[in-house]
């Protein structure tokens, strides 16, 4: 099937892995498995343990789904898997969610990493996925030893009860996954929050939030939010029975005095209104830069100009914009 990238690049997700692509085919990755269907249907989930759905065996973890994502993510490569219900001490890779989610649309979920980001020893990718969604792969996070720590929180829809993963690769090219199991369902395909033509009208708008005192490690924790609906094609309109056409948030880009920290590839996984939590470092006085794309071309930019220790010390230069269409 020959298609052509760019337009690949305007398709729903949830349409891509028919068409055997990976959910971030922003970054034009390999296929997830064959052209010729889907994936395979997951099987069914452990058994609770006292403490809450977990993964209590590899056979339970290593179910048909997965290894087809994992198969067109990484191959043959090694993962060290961690299957325990925290991830041990010494992990490299750490993923918080809840057990059950209160809201399928919105669920809170943190990847923590333990080794700090310093030029010899960094984490530089990590992937977050979530098995039994439409479209599997929902972000694929690139860092820098810029970022001080990989540690990052967003808010995802999840679809049906399943396994959530985030696979962290290190600098040397090693590989470490950490794996829960989270009650929830009909994320993907449930109504907007609120009236779409108002989301629309406040479309690209930022908030920046910057913790007002750096850690002790000199890194600045900061919390982006993007105004915009992210339309994952799937809801249906009650009314009219149709269900709007796919428009999401496909790539964020934040970097600090000109050092990229963070690029995120991502899809309509992400809830409505993107929220992202990461570090940098603010040794010194620099511009903190965003730029956000969506799938219709949007193209929205804030900068923040900010002093010694991560602080503003101008208004947001660059209101955002928005490409040609």
């Amino acid at each position: 099937m020959n298609t052509p990238v760019k337009t690949l690049r305007r398709l729903p997700l949830a349409l891509a892995l028919m068409l055997g692509l990976g959910a971030a085919q922003a970054a034009d990755k390999p296929p997830l498995g064959p052209a010729t269907g889907a994936l395979p249907a997951a099987p069914t989930t452990a058994p609770d343990t006292p403490s809450g759905p977990r993964v209590a065996t590899a056979e339970a973890h290593e179910n048909e789904r997965w290894l087809a994502i994992r198969e067109g993510l990484f191959g043959q490569r090694p993962i060290q898997n961690l299957l325990e219900a925290k991830a041990p001490a010494d992990a490299v890779v750490a993923l918080d969610v809840p057990i059950r989610a209160a809201d399928a649309s919105v669920v809170p979920m943190t990847i923590r990493t333990l080794p700090q980001q310093t030029a010899g020893r960094y984490v530089k990718k990590v992937w977050l996925v979530i098995d039994r969604n439409p479209s599997p792969v929902g972000a694929v996070f690139t860092l820098t030893p810029q970022a001080g720590r990989a540690e990052l929180a967003t808010r995802v829809r999840v679809e049906e009860y399943t396994h959530v993963r985030a696979i962290a690769e290190l600098n040397d090219g090693s590989l470490y996954m950490h794996t829960r199991f989270l009650k929830a369902s009909g994320g993907c395909s449930a109504a907007p929050g609120g009236d779409l033509a108002a989301a629309k009208a406040t479309l690209g708008r930022f908030k920046v939030r910057l913790d007002p005192v750096p850690d002790a490690a000199g890194l600045v924790a900061a919390q982006l939010s993007i105004s915009h609906p992210n339309v994952s094609g799937l809801a249906i309109d009650q009314l009219t029975r149709l269900a709007p056409p796919p428009h999401f948030v496909r790539q964020v880009e934040v970097s600090f005095d000109g050092k990229p920290v963070v690029t995120a590839d991502v899809d309509f996984t992400l809830s409505e209104n993107p929220y992202l939590k990461f570090h940098f470092k603010a040794s010194g006085a620099g511009d903190l830069k965003v730029t956000v794309r969506d799938t219709e071309d949007g193209r929205y930019e804030q900068t923040l100009a900010l002093g010694p220790g991560g602080q503003p010390v101008a208004a947001a230069a660059g209101a955002a914009t928005t490409a040609a269409r």
